[in-house]
C-alpha cells in the first residue's frame, strides 16, 4: 500500500523493553474509547519480543505498535496495532501491519486472525469477516489450555465477551 506523500519516513523494526511506555501510551490512547483492549504493562513486558514498532525517522519517537501471537501450528493473531493519531491515514498502521504478516510467513503461519473494529483496513490487507472459531475440536481443546486472555476472546469464550462487544472476527489465509 502506497502513500509515498503522505507516510512520515518510519522504521519499522522490533520492539525494544525500552519502548514499552510508547507502547503503553498508544495503548492508553485507545483503550480509554474501547477500542483496544487494555493491558497490563507487565504482560507488555513479557510479550515485548511479539512487537514491532514504527519509529519516526526525525526523532526517534515511537508512534505505532503492534504485535504478532503465534497461538497454534498454522495459525496466529494480529494484536495490539496501533497508531498515534495524529499519523492515522498516512500509511504507518499498514507498514506495520505489514511487517506483521511478513513475519507470519517467515514462522510458517498460514492463517492470520483479528479482532477489530477497523474492518475496512483489515479488509484492504485481504482479511474477511469469520462467524466462528476457525479450528478444529481438537485444537480448540488445547487452546481452552491457554491462560492468555487474547486466546480467550479468539475463543469467544463467555468471561471475555463484556471485553469484545461489536468488535468483527476476522481471518487472512496467506496460502
Amino acid at each position: 500500500m502506497k502513500h509515498a506523500d503522505r507516510t512520515p519516513e518510519i522504521t519499522v523494526r522490533r520492539a525494544r523493553t525500552r519502548d514499552v511506555r510508547a507502547v503503553r501510551h498508544l495503548i492508553d490512547t485507545y483503550s480509554r474509547d474501547r477500542i483496544l483492549l487494555d493491558k497490563p504493562t507487565v504482560t507488555l513486558y513479557e510479550d515485548i519480543q511479539e512487537f514491532w514498532v514504527g519509529e519516526r525517522a526525525s526523532d526517534g519517537e515511537v508512534v505505532a505498535c503492534g504485535a504478532l501471537h503465534v497461538m497454534w501450528e498454522d495459525l496466529a493473531e494480529v494484536r495490539t496495532l496501533a497508531v498515534d493519531p495524529s499519523l492515522r491515514g498516512t500509511g504507518v498502521g499498514h507498514l506495520l501491519l505489514e511487517k506483521l504478516l511478513d513475519t507470519a510467513r517467515q514462522l510458517g503461519v498460514d492463517r492470520i486472525f483479528c479482532l477489530t473494529f477497523e474492518v475496512a483496513f483489515f479488509e484492504r490487507h485481504g482479511f474477511v469477516p469469520i462467524g466462528d472459531t476457525p479450528v478444529d475440536g481438537d485444537v480448540y481443546s488445547e487452546l481452552l489450555r491457554s491462560y492468555d486472555e487474547g486466546v480467550a476472546e479468539f475463543l469467544g469464550l463467555e468471561r471475555v465477551k463484556p471485553n469484545t462487544l461489536g468488535n468483527t472476527r476476522m481471518l487472512l489465509r496467506l496460502r
